[in-house]
């Protein structure tokens, strides 16, 4: 007589029992689910390109298009961005998805706030790129200007110029998330953030001066003394997070 298997699926249960072709489906699956959701909140972001527009430029006045096409590219271009930044969160989650189950359950735990805090960081660099870092850039740049040298600024320029520049300041704001990644890992310790804090203020100072195009000390620290906080911050979230290492590992 036949007994009937208790659990058929038990070897399918566990995600970390799959195959290497059916984690290579669960990718293909998260990633077209990733494309089909940019892909509606560009279109979306398109619909309403001309009010995102006008806040788009509202640092710099006007823009002017010199290429018959210009105008409507440069719209795709803002709408692709936005539809990309809005998707994020939903990005994120099907990343947190794919590598959750290769995770202890206590991992799990430690790393749950990744993805909440990731999107907020990101979403605050941004604003600090918009409200600070892009006026004060920009200022500066046009101040070049004179009677005989006028800026025509054409919106293809003008939406990289903002787009990098959001883009740089969103992944700058991933600095406490970064390492307290680290810190759970084992890999970083709050001890070696103090001992090497010298280096990182020069670090942040070089940052600054990159990101900056600005030669004065003012504008420098515009942007060097909020890295400086995160800097701090992280160090915080270290004490509090940090784990020896070979306590947090992957199966």
């Amino acid at each position: 007589m036949l007994k009937k298997n208790p659990n058929p699926l038990s070897k399918k249960s566990k995600p970390t029992d799959l195959t290497l072709i059916e984690h290579l489906e669960e990718l293909r699956r998260r990633l077209i689910i990733c494309v089909i959701i940019v892909g509606i909140t560009s279109i979306i972001a398109y619909l309403n390109i001309q009010p995102l527009l006008h806040w788009l430029i509202r640092p710099i006045g006007t823009v002017v298009f010199t290429k018959p096409t210009e105008a409507f590219t440069s719209g795709l271009k803002l709408a692709f961005f936005i539809g990309l930044f809005v998707s994020m969160p939903v990005i994120l989650y099907h990343l947190w998805r794919f590598v959750s189950p290769a995770l202890h359950q206590n991992e799990k735990r430690s790393l749950f706030w990744v993805v909440p805090v990731s999107v907020m960081m990101f979403a605050v660099g941004m604003a600090f790129a918009y409200f600070v870092a892009i006026p004060a850039g920009l200022q500066f740049l046009l101040s070049y200007g004179t009677s005989q040298i006028q800026p025509y600024i054409s919106i293809s320029a003008y939406i990289s110029f903002f787009t990098f520049f959001m883009l740089a300041f969103g992944l700058i704001f991933q600095l406490p998330v970064a390492i307290a990644l680290l810190s759970v890992a084992g890999w970083v310790s709050p001890k070696y953030l103090r001992q090497n804090r010298r280096f990182a203020i020069v670090a942040i100072f070089i940052v600054a001066a990159v990101f900056t195009p600005t030669p004065d000390i003012f504008n420098q620290c515009v942007m060097a003394i909020p890295l400086y906080v995160l800097f701090e911050m992280s160090i915080l979230l270290s004490m509090i997070l940090f784990k020896p290492s070979g306590s947090f590992h992957l199966h």
